[in-house]
């Protein structure tokens, strides 16, 4: 089991003790976790709801306690950093949140300031208890953005009038009381978050990009703004660049440092200081990429990470107050060619014995990477972050070895004489017995080291098939658009690439058009990467085993992609054929040899596929034309203002059913409608009153549009789950009515004789099915739900259900059986079924994840093993 924590979004070290261990991550994921510095593992995690519900706005600390607000400020929590636990939590007033900040005085912090929209709160730190809550004033108008405390006793709210005035008023910490209230002419300001910062004491710094221009405020004494033009510092902006300021108030119960950066360019930082009124250049540097401040004791260093060739940049600490290089602090970062650019910056600063200043740094990288780096340059530890987020998968199997592919080659060929066959049996025992005395050999040597000198590193130059293919290669998409191959029998990450340009709502569909089976041919798969809303798509092709990207150059796609089919046709080169439909419903296939193109013709006319236009309730289904035109053979419409399509499941592929019939109790056979061509439709109405909701589901069949079969539930609504293979169809739903989760399951049957045994025609199929319904009732409320996959389809199949507790429930199919009796009878008992019970059992022996709780499980991917028995989830 591995556990991540997603995209950093704030991130603070534990420095209240000099030699702490961790740091503290709160993520875009809703995660608050801490980290150990020395390993990168996790001393705990709390994962919170998901979406705006558990969104954590701000994070503070100080000492041991880390203070978080969450759901856009309904709640503020406390949590004790050393052990994970939870101080307090109390809920806030209503209100979108805007800032937090701790007020403290005379050098210890004492209280925690919330602004919202209209009011502004302060808590105690201890308990969390209200001390008080005071309305801001003009709040229709004004809008405040930003709070502030110096340790001098009062609390200041910063609002704007944009593009006309900043309001600041400012409370005294002890009641609650406006101290004061002033109002300053800033035409040029919209938003004090991204153009302000506070320095020194109590002095409001903005700039500007329209003037190219500094504006600095005494929060004290003054009333009107000071303009200091960048150029008569000698200061130049970047075109078209929004400058960008950035200070450190290392003790919230002190003033805010003197010095700060500005970001002048994408790669230009200096750092200024605030002098007597007047602003002083301590640096100039050019180029920088990232900067970064860190205090230690009373010490303050400024960190500069700055490019040093096309691979590795070197970051470098500077005294904050005199801009002097620190010496021998010179720290190199080599980038990953697999990764993306240092995005932020992170530093741990600490004091050497000497009372020089060391440090250590976490980078950021675009592809959610975090990297921890010791001096002079040495990698402690990495996290690839981008895994908490991955959007689909395939199971590849592994190359055999050389002496594997010897054995098979011995059993190829019929053609060969008595003799031959012989001596070539002998020659691969005589191969296998040299294997085998390499691998004793292999032992020995081992047994003889230490353990900790003994390498069991799976690398992917040592990796080949086991014997019964339990060992595979899992390739895994991720949102950011980084692509990793996993061993899934260690779990270790063994190739990754970045690809950059990903747009940020794209939709990935991976595909695997050549397996391993196919030596001397690399296997190959087809990632499709599709711009939800522009439509448009690139095809990335790749080796599964060794990650590196194609020789073959995929089709560039000009037009917006609604649909993609894998076909059971290969070309001379064993690839599996991608159709790709574009909104003009024109076909491209790939690959497009001519070989391909005469296949396609011939089998044009038994290739069909289906469209789905949720928002306006349609499914179409089109066939190909000879000359790789389409033509719109049926539709089906649902009426959206009823009810709208949630999901439409089809069969797997890869999918074997083994008997085609159940053997009743008096030994006659029930044969099962085995349609490879049938869809799952989901609708739920869009009346959301408890009376007046209903989940409905429609069985269409694919080729002819016939709709097979319909069910609609009364009184419920979603998140509907649903599973559909072989004969039945699985979902899972919300009973509004009895206020409870149930289970409904679908089979269908031809009857006790078939139409047609040897092959299946939607298109000739006079008699609809038989079809066989019951409901459960099940004790817990369900993520996602999938159902087992073997190699041949002979072992019963099981439900996997996880559920929000963290386990993985394998549920056995037979409990989900519709023919289930009421009254047990002698027939029923012969056929081993179980009496109806409507409650389904979640029994602990089932959970297949024993302990290993797994948090927010969002898919279950399966794929069947060289066992019968065993799949590999």
């Amino acid at each position: 089991r591995q556990q991540y924590v997603g995209k950093v979004r704030f991130s603070h070290f534990d420095t209240h003790v000099q030699s702490s261990k961790k740091v503290l991550l709160a993520t875009e994921n809703n995660v608050f976790a801490a980290l150990n510095t020395r390993t990168g593992e996790l001393f705990w995690r709390h994962v919170d709801k998901t979406g705006p519900e558990g969104n954590i706005d701000a994070l503070l600390q100080h000492g041991q306690d880390a203070v978080l607000v969450v759901g856009n400020g309904r709640l503020l929590r406390s949590w004790e950093t050393n052990v994970g636990g939870l101080n307090w939590e109390i809920v806030l007033d209503s209100g979108s949140f805007q800032s937090a900040c701790l007020v403290g005085q005379q050098d210890t912090v004492k209280h925690v300031a919330v602004l919202k929209k209209t009011v502004i709160s302060l808590h105690y730190l201890s308990n969390g208890h209200q001390k008080w809550i005071e309305n801001l004033p003009e709040s229709e108008t004004v809008d405040y953005q930003a709070v502030y405390s110096g340790g001098n006793g009062e609390v200041y709210a910063l609002g704007v009038v944009p593009h006309s005035h900043i309001a600041i008023v400012a409370y005294s910490v002890e009641d609650g009381e406006i101290i004061k209230q002033i109002s300053v002419e800033a035409p040029w300001l919209s938003n004090i978050q991204a153009s302000c910062v506070m320095i020194g004491q109590g002095m409001l710094t903005c700039v500007d990009s329209a003037t190219v221009s500094l504006y600095m405020l005494d929060l004290h004494v003054q009333s009107q703004m000071t303009q200091i033009p960048l150029q008569s510092l000698g200061l130049e902006v970047a075109p078209g660049f929004h400058p960008v300021l950035v200070s450190t108030q290392p003790n919230p119960a002190r003033q805010p440092l003197s010095e700060f950066f500005l970001q002048l360019g994408p790669e230009h930082y200096l750092l200024l200081q605030l002098n007597n009124g007047q602003i002083v250049t301590l640096r100039d540097f050019k180029p920088a990429m990232l900067v970064s401040f860190a205090t230690t004791g009373e010490k303050t260093v400024a960190a500069v990470m700055s490019p040093k060739n096309k691979t590795a940049s070197s970051l470098n600490l500077f005294s904050a107050e005199t801009g002097r290089r620190l010496l021998d602090t010179t720290l190199i970062f080599n980038m990953d060619p697999n990764g993306g650019k240092p995005e932020k910056l992170y530093v741990q600063a600490f004091l050497k014995k000497d009372d020089s200043v060391g440090y250590r740094v976490m980078v950021q990288t675009e592809d959610h990477t975090l990297t921890f780096i010791q001096q002079p340059g040495r990698v402690m530890w990495t996290r690839e972050e981008a895994l908490s987020d991955v959007v689909t998968m395939e199971m590849v199997d592994l190359p055999l070895t050389g002496t594997q592919a010897e054995l098979e080659g011995e059993f190829g060929k019929k053609a060969d004489g008595l003799m031959s066959m012989v001596l070539k049996r002998l020659s691969s025992q005589l191969i296998l017995l040299q294997a085998w005395i390499s691998h004793l050999w292999k032992l020995f040597y081992d047994a003889r080291k230490p353990r900790s000198h003994v390498k069991n590193d799976v690398t992917i130059e040592n990796l080949s098939r086991d014997e019964f293919n339990l060992q595979k290669m899992m390739v895994m998409v991720t949102a950011s658009g980084k692509l990793f191959g996993i061993d899934s029998k260690t779990g270790s990450i063994l190739w990754r690439h970045y690809l950059d340009n990903i747009p940020s709502n794209a939709a990935f569909k991976l595909m695997v058009q050549r397996t391993t089976a196919h030596f001397p041919h690399p296997p190959q798969c087809t990632l499709l990467i599709k711009d939800k809303d522009s439509g448009l798509a690139t095809l990335h092709v790749f080796n599964p085993i060794f990650g590196k990207k194609s020789h073959i150059t995929p089709p560039a796609l000009p037009q917006p992609i609604l649909q993609s089919l894998m076909l059971p046709l290969m070309d001379q080169d064993y690839a599996k054929v991608l159709l790709l439909v574009d909104d003009q419903y024109k076909v491209s296939a790939f690959p497009s040899t001519k070989n391909v193109l005469q296949q396609l013709q011939e089998m044009a006319s038994s290739i069909f596929f289906y469209l789905v236009d949720s928002s306006q309730g349609r499914l179409s289904g089109y066939r190909l034309r000879m000359d790789l035109s389409t033509e719109l053979i049926w539709e089906v419409v649902i009426p959206t203002e009823v009810q709208r399509i949630v999901s439409v499941k089809g069969k797997r592929p890869n999918e074997h059913v083994h008997s085609q019939g159940r053997v009743m109790g008096d030994r006659s056979v029930l044969y099962k409608y085995l349609n490879p061509n049938l869809l799952a439709v989901v609708t739920e109405s869009t009346d959301l009153h408890q009376e007046r909701s209903f989940v409905g589901i429609l069985l269409i069949d694919g080729v002819t549009g016939r709709i097979i079969h319909e069910a609609v539930q009364r009184k419920a609504r979603g998140p509907v789950h649903v599973v559909h293979s072989e004969n039945w169809v699985v979902y899972e739903y919300w009973s509004t009515k009895s206020r409870r989760n149930e289970f409904s399951v679908i089979e269908l049957y031809e009857g006790m004789e078939l139409y047609n045994s040897t092959v299946f025609s939607s298109l000739d199929r006079p008699h609809a099915p038989q079809v066989l319904q019951q409901s459960y009732i099940f004790p817990s409320s369900i993520s996602t739900l999938e159902a087992t996959l073997t190699e041949k389809g002979i072992t019963s199949r099981h439900l996997l259900i996880g559920l929000p507790s963290g386990g993985i429930l394998s549920l056995p199919k037979m409990f989900l059986d519709p023919r289930r009796p009421e009254i047990v009878t002698e027939q029923s008992r012969e056929e081993n079924l179980i009496p109806y019970a409507p409650e389904l059992l979640i029994r602990t022996e089932w959970f297949i994840n024993y302990n290993q709780t797994v948090s927010r499980v969002r898919g279950i991917y399966t794929a069947p093993s060289g066992l019968e028995s065993t799949c590999l989830v």
